[in-house]
């Protein structure tokens, strides 16, 4: 399956809304796309997985690369899900604790 994505702005942060799956084929495109915002000022990102079907290893490198990017210029980056299988790889690896998870996108915004 391929990844779909879409990047909007809401109240100063750059919303990444994720479709697909993002795998170790899938991951370098999340990769560009993450690197394009923090080159053009974008240090405040909300990542959306609620349309993530399947993550493995290489997209969790790809977040917490892109988590190293901002937190350089003093920026976060905040995750929205809620499915509980995507969830578990996060309370898996310990990154719950390195990444704030919010239920929606409006909570994200407001929290990071």
């Amino acid at each position: 399956m391929d990844l779909k994505i879409e990047v909007d702005e809401q109240a100063g942060a750059a919303v990444i809304r994720l479709q697909g799956e993002v795998d170790v084929y899938t991951a370098p495109k999340l990769k560009s796309t993450l690197v394009d915002l923090v080159d053009k000022g974008n240090f405040k990102i909300i990542v959306n997985l609620e349309k993530v079907d399947f993550m493995d290893s290489s997209g969790l490198g790809v977040l917490v690369g892109g988590l190293k990017r901002v937190r350089s210029h003093e920026g976060a980056i905040g995750l929205v899900c809620t499915q509980e299988n995507i969830l578990k790889i996060f309370r898996i690896t310990g990154l719950v604790k390195v990444f704030p998870i919010f239920e929606e996108e409006g909570a994200a915004v407001e929290g990071i």
